[in-house]
């Protein structure tokens, strides 16, 4: 079965619903992003003494194209947001694009298209108080339906379990590490911080793992913007530490600011978390065909699992889920799922395991949320 005949199978099991994106965009063509920091190469990231005094932030610049005439028409778009970690992706995208297809390996055959989402605009609030799905994807979803766009890059944690009409998402990128990672200018690792210390964190699924573990801490809800942002504010004293996504971090090249990786054990991350999709208009064959070919079936296989049991439980905006499929070393997919309360009293987890094949993968996550769902009870995942 190819990747988007599977994927016509994963959205009949998991139901597609409507959405209405918000039209409200802004696009651009943009010619680089600078995201000048080398990567460490050694896996534990270790800490040099300087590192204790303060975080390198690295500020990453865009530059906009000013079209004063006219130019070649490109042969593809690319919608993202235009967070240094959204170009990232939405550059990984377009480099494994040339490197596939000689006709877009010429120069002005892809453009990328900056677009505002939602979540983007409202900094001021957490995102679980925003509430609706699809904050960081609405408008780029509706650029695509409209013809503004050919393909769209999402981070797959951001994607809703539906995806609206007319479009497919038939490809996941290889995924990233999926592990979070703990940064401090004080502390080597979680344990280490003193009762009373805040860790700053826009994720109610750490806030409720930190504090269910460690429930002298105070956690910063409304710790949000880009990864630079909250960087300095650890650097400014606004909290004692923070939790971040590595996958991120890699991408930014920017893993020399890490105190100490969490185990899957210690954390476990978000459905979805390091994995890139990239979507597109449902009759447009050809870019079905260009997107089809950058596909990592593993990763799309764990993502489909991981997202069935996401919908499955159908949780509020104010529901803390953590789930992440992987190959064992027999080839056998192995989950682990878990909801919890805001507040870290109260956690249930559960796993699986089955084959690594599609239509497992998907009962799985099926029969993983059911199980969390009925002994959750009444009440529990309403807002």
């Amino acid at each position: 079965m190819d990747a988007i005949s599977s994927y016509l199978c994963m959205n009949q099991a998991l139901t597609p619903r409507h959405s209405c994106p918000i039209k409200c965009c802004s696009g651009g063509s943009v010619s680089r992003v600078g995201l000048s920091s080398p990567c460490l190469s050694t896996p534990a990231f270790p800490r040099n003494c300087a590192r204790k005094h303060s975080l390198r932030v690295i500020r990453a610049s865009v530059a906009v194209e000013q079209q004063t005439q006219k130019t070649k028409v490109a042969l593809i778009r690319i919608g993202t947001r235009g967070s240094p970690l959204a170009l990232a992706q939405a550059y990984e995208t377009r480099d494994k694009l040339m490197a596939t297809h000689s006709e877009l390996a010429e120069e002005g055959a892809i453009q990328i298209v900056i677009i505002k989402t939602t979540g983007d605009k409202i900094l001021s609030q957490p995102l679980a108080d925003i509430g609706g799905k699809g904050l960081f994807t609405k408008e780029i979803d509706e650029a695509l339906i409209n013809g503004e766009i050919d393909i769209a890059v999402h981070s797959m944690k951001d994607v809703p379990t539906y995806l609206p009409e007319k479009t497919i998402l038939p490809c996941n990128l290889q995924r990233e590490d999926v592990r979070d990672v703990f940064i401090s200018l004080s502390a080597a690792s979680v344990a280490e911080l003193p009762a009373g210390s805040t860790v700053g964190t826009a994720s109610l699924r750490r806030k409720s793992q930190l504090l269910h573990k460690y429930p002298s801490l105070n956690v910063l809800e409304n710790f949000r913007g880009n990864v630079q942002t909250r960087l300095r504010k650890l650097n400014e004293g606004v909290v004692q530490a923070t939790l971040l996504a590595l996958a991120g971090l890699k991408r930014l090249n920017m893993t020399e600011n890490v105190t100490s990786i969490l185990s899957i054990d210690e954390m476990l991350p978000a459905v979805a978390q390091g994995a890139i999709g990239i979507a597109c208009r449902s009759d447009d064959n050809k870019m079905a065909n260009f997107i089809a070919s950058l596909n990592h079936e593993e990763t799309r296989l764990a993502v489909a699992c991981e997202r069935a049991f996401l919908e499955t439980l159908d949780g509020s905006c104010r529901t803390p889920i953590a789930g992440y499929a992987s190959k064992d070393e027999d080839g056998n997919c192995i989950f682990k799922g878990l909801v919890a309360s805001p507040d870290g009293t109260r956690v249930l987890e559960t796993s699986r395991k089955g084959l690594y094949a599609f239509e497992d993968m998907v009962l799985i996550g099926k029969d993983a949320g059911k199980e969390l769902l009925s002994r959750a009870g009444p009440g529990f995942f309403d807002c």
